[in-house]
């Protein structure tokens, strides 16, 4: 089965592209080329944009009910659900996650989304009617937000596009869709999906490209709203552009999430966590739980064992069932990682595992061995960037306050969690910690609830009701009594 592409899917067909620029996707294991489609371009944005602006300014999408919608997107689902395992396999081919992570979550979280956001839509207040302040009601509707210019990262592609996608639909957006370069090929499978499931003609387009086509969306004055997942650095420029456009804009950029044990927490039930929720994708995730809080006196012991753990993990080709930890997804974000590993070393914490080299039995691939540092010291760069590898650090605290001071001593504020025996302690410490998302003995995202961060972690949130309320504009109609 050829991976490779000649169209892109501009309006919901397949059409030739505006120039002769090819995106090469390379396995991050083998270095080598698996697929080449069309480089999106400027020409070709324009297309997308202004397909999607005829379609919600005179097409038959956003005039739909909400239940119409709603009966194009189960269809969807369905067709969704079939192809989980083709997926699966597309992204870990593409991008490098460990198979293991992609049928976990790469493909069937996308699919959970859908259903979801469904169950949502069905209850979802889109026209209501309200007493007023005067003495006369008020109609309340929520109207989609207009053409929706959805930019997803590479190391989640499907779950955020789907994130973006599958609300700005059910809300009657219309939604052009800017892959990553390095992760077009799931998005194209997509794109055939959506054709099947009976989506109008218009209503999305999925144009792959680099930064500059995609500052270009960002800036086109036929575009409504951005929703974008990424770095810090890129959503501030977005959220720059937007602002002095007056564009509706949604953020959800990075983390350096704190797994905060207390003292009475189960160790190896901790450690067992920390082995997925630390180096999930390859610690290639901005929820990872990249900083463990430890109080001084079992510091040592619990580093040790984190780090006996997490040194234990496989390492290896991204489509072994047996993989734990693949690839990073481009030689410059292996480069990037091991530039972290050794100013970490220089700054002077305890490597305990891991550290830079190449993992043993691997010739080629952008590979990271998995690494914990001890003794780390919150104000280090290791504990205040977002790294986006396989890298830990460990933290000693002195008391329940002073964990809570360091999680909080970061830029950001997306996520964390607590280890504890007692739920009602981890509640006290979730209730201090100023993250978007927390979770007690676990992490994981409830798509009815809401999703984003605080700080420079983003601006809006993703899934439950408050994920659909942002591809909407609400509307007050107020009932005047008729003249007598």
């Amino acid at each position: 089965m050829t991976l490779d592409r000649d169209a892109l899917f501009i309006g919901g067909t397949w059409a030739k592209p505006a120039t002769d620029g090819l995106l090469e996707v390379v396995s991050p294991h083998s270095e080598e080329v698996v697929a080449r489609v069309p480089e999106g371009s400027a020409a070709d944005i324009d297309a997308a944009v202004a397909a999607a602006r005829r379609a919600f300014d005179e097409g038959p999408w956003p005039r739909m009910s909400p239940a119409e919608r709603i009966e194009v997107v189960q269809n969807l689902s369905g067709l969704y659900a079939a192809k989980l395992e083709e997926m699966a396999t597309i992204i870990s081919t593409e991008m490098g996650s460990p198979i293991s992570f992609s049928s976990l979550a790469q493909a069937p979280a996308p699919w959970m989304q859908i259903e979801a956001f469904l169950a949502i839509a069905r209850e979802f207040p889109w026209e209501s009617t309200r007493p007023g302040a005067l003495g006369a009601d008020v109609v309340v509707r929520h109207e989609p937000v207009g053409v929706v210019a959805a930019i997803p990262p590479w190391n989640v592609p499907q779950f955020t596009i789907l994130s973006k996608l599958v609300p700005a639909l059910l809300a009657g957006c219309t939604v052009v869709v800017k892959p990553a370069p390095e992760t077009p090929l799931d998005g194209y499978l997509l794109a055939e999906l959506l054709v099947e499931a009976g989506v109008p003609e218009g209503v999305v387009s999925i144009v792959a490209g680099g930064r500059e086509v995609g500052e270009h969306l960002v800036r086109h004055p036929g575009v409504d709203k951005v929703a974008f997942t990424g770095s810090t650095a890129a959503g501030r420029r977005i959220g720059a552009i937007c602002g002095e456009q007056l564009k509706r804009v949604s953020l959800e950029l990075g983390g350096k999430s704190a797994a905060i044990i207390l003292d009475d927490a189960d160790e190896a039930a901790a450690i067992e966590g920390l082995k997925f929720l630390g180096v999930m994708n390859s610690g290639q995730a901005c929820v990872a739980q990249t900083r463990v809080l430890v109080s001084r006196e079992r510091h040592d012991a619990f580093a040790a064992a984190l780090a006996s753990a997490i040194g234990g993990m496989k390492v290896g080709d991204p489509l072994d069932p047996a993989t734990e930890i693949g690839p990073m997804v481009a030689q410059r974000q292996q480069e990037r990682v091991e530039k972290y590993i050794a100013l970490g070393q220089e700054e002077g914490a305890q490597l305990l595992t891991g550290g830079n080299g190449r993992p043993d039995g691997l010739d080629t691939g952008w590979y990271v061995r998995p690494t914990v540092f001890a003794g780390v010291d919150n104000r280090m760069r290791i504990a205040q960037e977002e790294i986006f590898g396989p890298v830990l650090s460990v933290i000693p605290y002195v008391d329940v306050a002073d964990a809570v001071r360091i999680a909080n001593d970061s830029e950001y504020g997306l996520a964390g969690t607590v280890w504890t025996a007692d739920p009602e302690a981890g509640l006290e410490v979730a209730r201090g910690v100023r993250t978007g998302t927390y979770g007690i003995n676990t992490y994981t995202m409830d798509f009815a609830a809401p999703f984003g961060g605080f700080k420079a972690s983003g601006l809006g949130r993703e899934f439950g009701p408050e994920g659909l309320a942002q591809y909407t504009e609400a509307k007050s109609v107020y009932l005047a009594a008729p003249p007598l």
